[in-house]
Formats: C-alpha cells, structure tokens, sequence
C-alpha cells in the first residue's frame, strides 16, 4: 500500500518514523518542505508539491492543525486523489468537520475515517497511541493495520464518530489536569509535602496518567510543551461545541475552558499542565514548590 503522509509536526515526525520503521512505504509532505526532506534519511519520499504527493496514493494521512487547514488540503488536493483511496485524517477536529470532509470526499469517489489520537509525542514516538476511529467498517478494516504501527485503533462509530471520542478524551485530560493542579495547591497551602502526597495517594481511586505524568510536571515545575495550552482550549472549544450541538450542557467543561483562556495570552506554548500557573494566579503567593518555571 502506497501511503502520503501530510503534517510533519510534533506528532507527524515519529508517526511516519512508526510507519516506515513497520515496513511502509510513505510518501511525506509538509508546507515547509524542510521538516518533510528531514524524513528522507529514515526512508520517507519527500515530496515538495501537494498534488504530486497525494496523486497514486491508496491511503493519505493528514496530521494538521485543525479543521479548517485539513478543509483546506482536502479542497486542494481533491483533483488529484485516485478514486477509491482512502483519507484517513489523524488531527483534532469538529465532529461537524469531520462529518463535513467525508461527504465531501464520498462524493468524489474517496473514501474517510476521522481517527484522532491521544498519547501526546511520546505515545507517537514508541507507537502506542491510542486511536480512536470514525467511519464505515469496511474502512477502518483496510486502515487498521496501517494504523497498528502507530498504536491501538478503535472504531467507535461512523464518521465523525472518532472526533467525539477524541473531545471525550480531552475532556478528561482537562478537567484531570485541573484537580490535580487543585490537589497540590492545596497540599502545600496547607501544610503537606506535595511529592509525598501525590506518592501517597498514587495506587488508590485517585491514580491516573495524568497524576503520574502531569503531577510530577507540575512538582518539577516543568511546563516544557508536549501538549500546548492553546491546543487544550482547542480542544475545550471543540467539546464545547459538540456539546452544543448534542443539547447538553457541561458546567465542569466550561470552567476548565475558562481557566485555560485565562492564561492563553501569556503561556499558548507551554504545556498544559500549565493549568497549575492558571489555578496560582488566581491564589496570590501561593506556589508549588521551590523550583524555577521552565517554559521552553
């Protein structure tokens, strides 16, 4: 199978890295065709011009910023798709987006599966995603074992199917993200080594990645990005919008949202469990520990 990779970002990168290490043939490309020639030297084809690199392909793979840039590749790239090839977009998107590029790629003969993922750089660089997937059956069936070198695929449901459980995923990033930073603040306000309380309560009821990853972040003081505040509220505001459109209304969502606005225009790059800088500006004099912010 012949596969066009477009979006050589963060995530991009070690994804094509876990294809091509599986023995895949991947065609890459990327608006600054630097970041896709770097690929070159680990066996990718790097290819400068869109259509040319999407022309021939049995399956494309778009990793992108959001929505409206995969509207865009799409739109651009139509005339050159062979019928019958699939286009499997990996990014964050609206459930409505999703839904939207598979009927505009259905009527050309094209098929779809929206399939984001959630395990951030380091999920991607040792291929252990997770995957959640939105299309027809027969589709996800051709693409799972593309999708297996990049981590655990999942069909959860028809097209647009994938973002919702992506918005779900998020959801509890976020709001996970948040408690956490409240239970630091206020084992050391109160008193408590915060280290040893996160070791304390690791184990129990409480435990989760997100306390073992993004609470020892918060106790280092490290805000280095792997997941970015902008794209959290990205994503806030994407569930928001689900929300909206399925006729719930989720309180605890549009508080995270909120906190994570709150910071966006002095910290869009730093990671999310920047949520701990959110929750201490709103807590004048009260910090996490001794150490520096390292923001990157």
């Amino acid at each position: 199978m012949q596969i066009t990779f477009l979006g050589i970002g963060l995530m991009g990168g070690p994804m094509v890295r876990r294809l091509l290490a599986a023995g895949h043939r991947v065609t890459v490309w990327n608006r600054n065709h630097d970041k896709a020639a770097a690929l070159a030297e680990a066996g990718a084809v790097p290819v400068a011009a869109l259509a040319e690199a999407v022309a021939g392909a049995d399956m494309v793979i778009s990793m992108l910023a959001d929505g409206p840039v995969v509207g865009q590749l799409i739109t651009a790239a139509l005339p050159s798709l062979a019928p019958g090839s699939l286009w499997v977009d990996m990014s964050s998107t609206r459930q409505a987006e999703a839904q939207q590029f598979h009927a505009q790629l259905g009527a050309a003969g094209v098929r779809f599966l929206d399939a984001p993922v959630s395990g951030g750089v380091g999920g991607a660089q040792a291929g252990t995603l997770a995957i959640m997937a939105g299309g027809a059956a027969a589709d996800f069936a051709l693409a799972e074992p593309v999708l297996a070198a990049m981590g655990r695929a999942t069909l959860v449901g028809p097209a647009g199917s994938g973002q919702v459980a992506k918005l779900c995923n998020q959801l509890i990033v976020g709001a996970t993200l948040n408690v956490v930073a409240e239970a630091l603040l206020l084992a050391q306000a109160a008193g408590a080594d915060p280290a040893a309380v996160r070791a304390a309560i690791r184990g129990g009821f409480a435990e989760s990645k997100i306390l073992d990853v993004h609470g020892q972040r918060m106790l280092e003081r490290n805000f280095v990005a792997g997941g970015q505040v902008k794209t959290q509220i990205k994503d806030m505001h994407n569930i928001l919008a689900a929300a909206g459109a399925a006729g719930v209304t989720l309180p605890l969502s549009e508080l995270v949202t909120r906190r994570y606005e709150s910071i966006e225009s002095v910290y869009p790059q730093a990671d999310h469990s920047a949520a701990l800088l959110a929750l201490e500006a709103i807590n004048p004099g009260q910090r996490v520990g001794n150490a520096p912010d390292r923001l990157g």
